[in-house]
């Protein structure tokens, strides 16, 4: 089966995670093809995982004045800063041929083909471990965060040890919705300063933490690089490692009007969005 590509442009938000949303629910109703989507964000937004405590991790002031969205993700996981980087979504059948039953076992697959992309930039990433095979726990580890990039999942992609790929996953209606960020540039303090943390020292502690623990695609080629150059690796990583097939495609009729549906009443609610 060939796989539809998706490039939407920047995008607020409640858009962004509305249009992953709507993709899959016209996956699962078979209306279309398994699909990748490449996509940017204007203007910058902070995603909570679906099980995140908005009101206690975030700073929503801070996030006010800086003119950056608050929204929360269909998937798990911890808070993620969209600004400069590149996102992808896959929307896939849980019985695609080849994909592994377990979340790790499909992480890890779709993992080793962004891997595979990174590569063609000059990037050797490698997969984090499972947790289970770390006989330590370093002490920064131990002061969890609200923030995804403090610390790798398994089978997400770091370089010489620092994080710089975030992806979480959720399944319905046997569909997968797999997305992530891969960071082009970072700013530990722009980070820090959206979390609520208690003092001064804690947030000094934080973007200590994640100088040691976080990198970019930026700081590991030792430059800028371009968006599209950047997509077009990963892509191709993508489809050379699974083996797929894929062509340029745009979101189906139904599709926009799901997806505004879902944006209007779902992601900019607050009751969504400080939910728990």
């Amino acid at each position: 089966m060939e796989w539809r590509i998706l490039e939407t442009p920047p995008l607020g938000g409640a858009v962004n995670m509305a249009i992953d949303e709507a993709i899959m629910l016209s996956h699962s109703r078979g209306e279309v093809p398994p699909t990748i989507r490449f996509y940017r964000w204007s203007p910058p937004a902070v995603s909570l995982g679906y099980f995140q405590k908005a009101e206690v991790e975030i700073d929503f002031d801070e996030c006010r004045r800086r003119g950056i969205d608050v929204i929360r993700r269909l998937t798990g996981g911890r808070a993620v800063l969209h600004d400069t980087e590149i996102t992808y979504s896959l929307v896939i059948s849980e019985n695609y041929p080849g994909i592994p039953s377990t979340i790790t076992g499909s992480y890890r697959y779709f993992s080793a083909g962004l891997v595979t992309g990174l590569e063609k930039l000059g990037i050797k990433a490698q997969m984090s471990l499972p947790r289970s095979a770390y006989s330590r726990i370093d002490q920064r580890k131990k002061l969890a965060s609200a923030a995804c990039f403090d610390s790798p999942s398994s089978y997400e992609i770091t370089y010489a040890g620092r994080k710089f790929v975030g992806s979480a996953q959720v399944r319905k209606q046997a569909v997968i919705l797999q997305h992530g960020s891969v960071l082009l540039s970072f700013s530990p303090e722009k980070l820090a300063a959206v979390l609520k943390l208690p003092t001064r020292d804690r947030r000094e502690l934080m973007v200590s933490t994640l100088n040691d623990s976080v990198t970019s695609v930026e700081k590991i080629l030792g430059g800028k690089i371009n968006w599209e150059e950047v997509r077009t690796a990963l892509l191709m990583g993508v489809c050379e490692t699974l083996e797929v097939t894929a062509s340029n495609g745009c979101l189906t009729s139904e599709e926009q009007i799901v997806s505004q549906q879902l944006a209007n009443d779902k992601y900019r609610n607050p009751a969504w969005t400080c939910k728990h």
